[in-house]
């Protein structure tokens, strides 16, 4: 639903009407358990007609001074409509008149000195634009398009040519323009969609919308995006509002956190069902259940490369397994808010790790690296699904990720920069690794610099040097920094040691360094 003008003269009002709520407006929301009024912002509208009302809409709100994962979709009765309501400031577009110049529009009226002059100079200089428009109108109609350009060669050059009449015409007679004096173009991507570099279109006609509109509306652009089904959108506009509010994963019911681009016919169901083995994902549970009938797999499509108690890691690589690895993409940008996406999933390798039953090996989470990375990472995209969080898996897959880069002889750090979570669980397994480290080293009475740690954990030496600093422990003496543990690090790294937790046994790891070729690693 398109975003409508508040009919308010005022930009904050106390008290209200359902049907005066427009995308944009603060207000108060009920939230939480036990429920309380938190501030809110609205971000989207969609209609929930039922038999009792069909003029029936939710609201996708965002909460202020809250994380993202928190935006939900709020039935009327939550809103707060006796509070204050803040509605969104109007924007007046800005106009230039014919006829009014920088030095004879000051003020002037018509039937002054000043007016007439300025309006005698307005109608010469636009007769000599309109003349230079002709011209180049001329010239366009029998220039040849260039080479890649879509269209006849005829119509692509006359289309042309009037887009440049109307850009002069505009200029001269003070067509509408944008705040920047400019005639407003699409952008998607940060790209112009409606003209390039040599002012020839695609195949719709710029400045029409689907109905041939001559306005553009951001809001139906970005809704025509949402809803697509592509995987390589613009988070900061597109992502604003998840699609899904639930999925069931295997055995559990999880709440969705962040958009992901699942396509038009799944967008807003109540739950999608989705194959804990495969990936696939179904609208209704008899469709789930009708595809577990026919289901072979019971662990994820590649070669198990280890294997400790009822742990597993198998690594899957995205140019055989194109489907399932799509799949694993669009499952985690449900709970990753700063992940690309793409269909080409050839240039990554995956490692999933998994957790063993008499049913079979069940998702846990997976990280990503590319197969050649210039930058020396060794994680591209890493997540542990939400059932599965705060039950020490992601220490672990951070763990194994720099197993591998120990058996590759390699310095590793993750792809940067991080999401919120990823930042905080880094951080941790940094620290809690070299202050481990250094205290075993001071025991034995030898004294390791910044780079003896970091090829004794395979972690960049940036990556140390940070988590020193956030630990306080380079301290200056006697001309030179040293590294010094407080009581209270030295106590956390103590306590952490004493907890019974899994590790990485590296002796059940299994596996080889994939070297590829330069024509393995040329993707189309």
């Amino acid at each position: 639903m398109s975003a409508a003008s508040s009919p308010f003269p005022s930009t904050v009002i106390t008290g209200g009407t359902i049907g005066s709520i427009i995308i944009g407006c603060k207000l108060q929301v009920l939230h939480g358990n036990p429920p309380e009024y938190r501030k809110a912002e609205i971000l989207s509208i969609r209609p929930t007609p039922t038999p009792e009302d069909a003029t029936r809409s939710e609201y996708y709100v965002h909460y202020s001074d809250y994380n993202k994962r928190l935006d939900e979709w709020v039935v009327p009765e939550r809103l707060n409509l006796l509070g204050e309501i803040e509605f969104p400031k109007v924007k007046k577009p800005k106009t230039v008149l014919a006829g009014i110049g920088k030095e004879t529009g000051k003020g002037s009226e018509p039937g002054t000195p000043g007016a007439s002059n300025g309006g005698r100079v307005a109608k010469n200089n636009r007769k000599s634009n309109l003349s230079k428009a002709s011209k180049a109108g001329k010239a366009g109609d029998t220039a040849s398009p260039a080479p890649g350009t879509p269209g006849t060669p005829g119509g692509a050059s006359t289309v042309a040519g009037n887009k440049r009449k109307a850009s002069a015409m505009d200029e001269a007679g003070g067509a509408s323009q944008d705040k920047d004096g400019q005639v407003p173009s699409i952008k998607v991507n940060g790209e112009d969609e409606d003209e390039d570099e040599d002012g020839q279109g695609g195949d719709d006609t710029p400045g029409l919308d689907d109905d041939g509109a001559s306005e553009y509306s951001k809001e139906r652009e970005i809704e025509k995006l949402r809803t697509s089904g592509s995987m390589t959108q613009d988070p900061h506009e597109v992502a604003r509002v998840k699609n899904l509010n639930m999925i069931q994963f295997g055995k559990h019911e999880v709440e969705t956190w962040y958009f992901s681009p699942y396509p038009v016919e799944y967008a807003h169901l109540p739950i999608l069902y989705i194959c804990e083995f495969c990936l696939s994902y179904f609208p209704a549970v008899k469709q789930l259940s009708r595809h577990r009938t026919k289901c072979s797999l019971q662990h994820p499509p590649g070669n198990e490369i280890y294997r400790k108690d009822n742990i597993s890691f198998f690594e899957i690589d995205g140019r055989k397994q194109k489907v399932y690895c799509r799949n694993l993409c669009l499952l985690s940008k449900l709970f990753l808010d700063h992940k690309a996406l793409y269909y080409d999933v050839d240039p990554f390798l995956f490692y999933v790790m998994t957790v063993r039953d008499e049913d079979g090996a069940h998702l846990i989470g997976y990280f990503s690296k590319e197969k050649e990375s210039s930058e020396q990472y060794n994680v591209a995209c890493i997540l542990t699904l939400p059932q599965y969080q705060r039950m020490g898996y992601g220490r672990l897959l951070i763990a194994f990720s720099y197993e591998l880069s120990k058996v590759e002889k390699r310095l590793g750090s993750p792809e940067k920069p991080l999401s919120d979570l990823g930042l905080l669980s880094y951080r941790a397994f940094w620290s809690e690794a070299i202050v481990i480290l250094l205290l075993e080293q001071h025991k034995t009475g030898v004294e390791l610099s910044i780079d003896d740690i970091a090829s004794r954990t395979a972690f960049q030496p940036t990556d140390v040097l940070h988590t020193l600093q956030t630990l306080n422990a380079l301290k200056y003496y006697h001309g030179q920094y040293v590294i010094v543990l407080s009581e209270t690090v030295i106590k956390n790294a103590e306590r952490a040691l004493k907890k019974s937790r899994r590790e990485i046994d590296p002796r059940a790891l299994v596996w080889k360094p994939i070297h590829f070729t330069a024509t393995q690693l040329r993707f189309l």
